[in-house]
């Protein structure tokens, strides 16, 4: 019972996937498209997770940090440059 619970939860994070990177895609807006990254982000860490319960393995807890980080880091950035219109800024030296 279970495993038909987590392959119906892969098959419906599987379709949440697709209309996230449509609207990545179509976006009509800057900000919405940082959103649907940073919600892609989320998606696929679930994934990974589901993915590991369904297989028994530790092993992917690792792999589920590193794409949460990443995509913090990335989404920072993009809100970042959106906002300011650089990602770093550096003093200007005369």
């Amino acid at each position: 019972m279970i495993q038909l619970i987590l392959y119906l939860s892969l098959c419906l994070l599987v379709f949440s996937l697709l209309v996230t990177i449509y609207r990545l895609v179509k976006g009509p807006t800057a900000p919405e498209r940082v959103q649907a990254l940073d919600v892609l982000g989320i998606y696929l860490i679930a994934g990974v997770a589901i993915f590991s319960v369904l297989i028994r393995s530790t092993a992917f807890f690792e792999v589920i940090l590193l794409i949460g980080i990443l995509s913090f880091v990335g989404t920072i950035a993009l809100a970042r440059f959106i906002e300011r219109g650089v990602v770093i800024e550096r003093k200007q030296s005369d």
